[in-house]
C-alpha cells in the first residue's frame, strides 16, 4: 500500500485476501478475507467462510474489526461497497456454488450507530444488483433483474410499497458499466463488442454521447469525484494504446490527458477489422482480426486464434505491446467473441454455460474454419491460445478437432472438469460449469473435460502448457495431470511441453516474468509454425 502524495510505502500488511474490493470509509476501508488455511495446504485447500472486516490505516491486521460473517453457508461470498460520500455501506452476498449468479443486497447508514444491515434484496437468484451511488438517501442500482442487458434503477427506502423505479431502462445493447460523477450518470454500452459512452441526468434524460476515437473500448469507465466538472476515462483498441482522456462537462469535449510513448510503433501500419461468422447451430458470432497492412489472403499466414467464452467476461478490443512481436513477424491475430462471454448480455452468457458449454467450443472451431475458408491461414499455420477458462477451451477443442490446429498454448487451464470444485475457489465456478455432483451435469462435463478425453495414439497439435507453482485459483495440478496424460497418450508426431513458473500465480507476478513467458510462447509458435523471425 502506498500513500500517493508522498509515495511512501505504508506498513499495512493484509493476508488471505481473495475476491474482494476495497470500500473506503473515513480512516480505513472494508475488505473481505478468508481464515488462514492449514499449514502445508495454503495453495490447495478450499476457500470457505469468507468474512468482511474493517481495516484502519496503520493498524495491524489482528486489530481489524469483523463486520459480517455467515457461519451457516461456507461457500458464499460477501463484500462491502460504499457510496462516494461514504455515508452508506452496501453488503453484497453471492452464492455461486449453488449455481445462482446473482446476489442479495443490504445497506447500512454509516453516519448512525446501528451496525445491522437493512435488506433491499433478500433472496439470492440469478439477478445481480450493484450499487452505484447515494442520491439524497435514495440509491442508484445497476441490475439485470427482468433486464438481461442491464438497466439502472432508483431504490427509495422510504417507499415501502413501491421502492424501485427505472431510471435507465434496458436497451438492445448491453449496459457495460455505469458510474455517477458531477451530478451526472455516465453509462457505457456495448454495440457489437465496442463501447458507446453516454451522459444522463440522475432522472434518466440523455444529455449527450461522448465521442470516442473509434471502434474500441472505454476500458475502466469514468472516474472522478462527486463535485468534479471534469471526468477521466481510458480508451484503447487493438492498434490504439491505452490513452487517458479528460472530459470537460461544460463543453462536452474530450482531450488527451496522457498517452503512452511506444517507439517504433505506427498504428497505421496495422489493420483492425471485425467480421461475423456462423457457428455450428447458426449463431452469429463476432471476431476481431489484426494484422499488418498488405496481407495476402493466400492461406500461408501464421495465425494465432484466441478465445475465452465464459463467466460473462467480454473479450473487448484492447492493445497489447507483447502482441506486436507476433504482428511484426507477419502473424494474423484473431480474437473470437464466443458465447459464454458478456458481449451481448446475460442471454449470450447463458448460452455458453452448463449443459450448453459445447456451444463455446463449437463457436471457436467455427472461427478456425472461417479463417481457413477465407484464406487468412491454413491448418499448418494455425495456432490457438487461451488462459484459465480459455485454457479449458483450448484443451477441449484440440481433443475434439486435433487435425484442425497445428499448435496450441493452453495457459493455467481448468483441465479436470470432474474435480475442479474440490480445490481452493473452484466451487464458485459451478454457476458457469455445473458440477459432477449432479448426474446430468456430470455427463456434460465428462463429454468435454480435457483431461478425460485424450485418446491414445492421436496426433494432437504441438502443445505448450503453462502454469505456475503458486496458482491458488486454478491449482497447477490441473496442468500437471493434463500434461502427463497428453505426453503418455498422444502420438509422438508433435511435441507436448509444460512450462512451470516459480514464485508466480494465476498471472505473472512481475513484468520480467510476463515478458519471459511471452518470449517462450512466441518461440514455441515460431518454431512449430515454421517462422524464422525477422529482426
Amino acid at each position: 500500500m502506498i500513500e500517493i502524495a508522498t509515495r511512501k510505502v505504508l506498513s499495512d500488511d493484509l493476508k488471505w485476501i481473495k475476491f474482494t474490493g476495497f470500500a473506503w470509509a473515513g480512516n480505513g476501508f472494508f475488505y473481505s478475507r478468508f481464515d488462514a488455511p492449514a499449514a502445508g495446504h495454503e495453495l490447495s485447500s478450499k476457500n470457505q467462510f469468507q468474512k468482511v472486516y474493517f481495516h484502519v490505516l496503520g493498524a495491524p491486521q489482528s486489530e481489524d474489526q469483523l463486520v459480517y460473517e455467515d457461519k451457516q453457508n461456507a461457500q458464499r461470498f460477501q463484500e462491502i461497497a460504499t457510496t462516494r460520500d461514504e455515508q452508506f455501506a452496501f453488503l453484497e452476498v453471492g452464492d455461486p456454488a449453488s449455481g445462482r449468479r446473482g446476489n442479495a443486497l443490504s445497506y447500512r447508514d454509516l453516519s448512525k450507530p446501528e451496525k445491522a444491515f437493512t435488506p433491499m434484496v433478500s433472496e439470492i437468484t440469478d439477478d445481480r444488483f450493484e450499487p452505484i451511488d447515494n442520491i439524497g438517501g435514495k440509491f442508484l442500482i445497476s441490475t439485470n433483474h427482468e433486464a438481461p442487458n442491464g438497466k439502472v434503477v432508483l431504490y427509495d427506502p422510504a417507499n415501502a410499497k413501491s421502492p424501485w423505479k427505472d431510471i435507465l431502462p434496458e436497451k438492445p445493447e448491453k449496459l457495460d458499466s455505469v458510474t455517477s460523477l458531477g451530478g451526472k450518470l455516465f453509462a457505457t454500452y456495448l454495440m457489437d463488442v465496442t463501447s458507446r459512452m453516454y451522459v444522463y441526468s440522475f432522472t434518466g434524460e440523455l444529455e449527450n454521447e461522448i465521442e470516442l476515437p473509434g471502434a474500441g473500448t472505454a476500458t475502466i469507465g469514468v472516474h472522478g469525484n462527486r463535485a468534479d466538472t471534469t471526468a477521466f476515462y481510458m480508451y484503447t483498441s487493438f492498434n490504439y494504446p491505452p490513452t487517458v482522456f479528460r472530459y470537460d462537462m461544460a463543453s462536452r469535449k474530450s482531450s488527451v490527458y496522457h498517452a503512452p510513448e511506444i517507439p517504433g510503433f505506427h498504428p497505421d501500419d496495422y489493420v483492425t477489422k471485425q467480421v461475423f461468422y456462423n457457428s455450428k447451430d447458426g449463431a452469429r458470432v463476432p471476431m476481431f482480426l489484426v494484422y499488418r497492412k498488405g496481407l495476402k489472403l493466400d492461406g500461408a499466414n501464421p495465425t494465432l486464434l484466441y478465445g475465452y467464452g465464459g463467466f460473462n467476461i467480454t473479450l473487448a478490443p484492447t492493445f497489447s505491446p507483447l502482441r506486436l512481436a507476433l504482428l511484426e513477424q507477419g502473424f494474423v491475430y484473431a480474437s473470437a467473441n464466443l458465447r459464454g462471454g458478456g458481449e451481448y448480455g446475460e442471454k449470450w452468457h447463458d448460452a455458453g454455460t452448463k449443459l450448453k458449454k459445447q456451444n463455446v467450443f463449437d463457436d471457436f472451431i467455427a472461427a478456425a474454419e472461417w479463417l481457413i475458408a477465407n484464406k487468412y491461414t491454413s491448418t499448418g499455420k494455425l495456432a490457438v491460445n487461451g488462459g484459465s477458462n480459455g485454457g479449458l477451451l483450448i484443451g477441449a477443442v484440440i481433443n475434439q478437432r486435433p487435425e484442425l490446429f497445428h499448435a496450441a498454448v493452453p495457459q493455467v487451464g481448468v483441465m479436470d472438469m470432474l474435480r475442479y470444485q474440490k480445490f481452493t475457489i473452484g466451487y464458485a465456478w459451478a454457476d458457469d460449469y455445473g458440477t459432477s455432483d449432479d448426474a446430468s451435469q456430470f455427463k456434460a462435463l465428462y463429454a468435454y473435460s480435457p483431461l478425460h478425453n485424450i485418446k491414445p495414439g492421436v496426433k494432437y497439435p504441438a502443445t505448450f502448457i503453462t502454469t505456475a507453482d503458486h496458482d491458488d485459483r486454478v491449482v497447477p495440478a490441473h496442468s500437471f495431470k493434463y500434461a502427463a496424460t497428453l505426453q503418455a497418450e498422444a502420438s509422438r508426431a508433435n511435441p507436448v511441453l509444460i512450462r512451470i513458473e516459480t514464485k508466480s500465480g494465476h498471472g505473472a507476478s512481475s513484468t520480467t516474468k510476463n515478458i519471459e513467458l511471452a518470449a517462450d510462447i512466441d518461440s514455441f509458435l515460431f518454431y512449430n509454425l515454421g517462422i524464422t523471425p525477422k529482426y
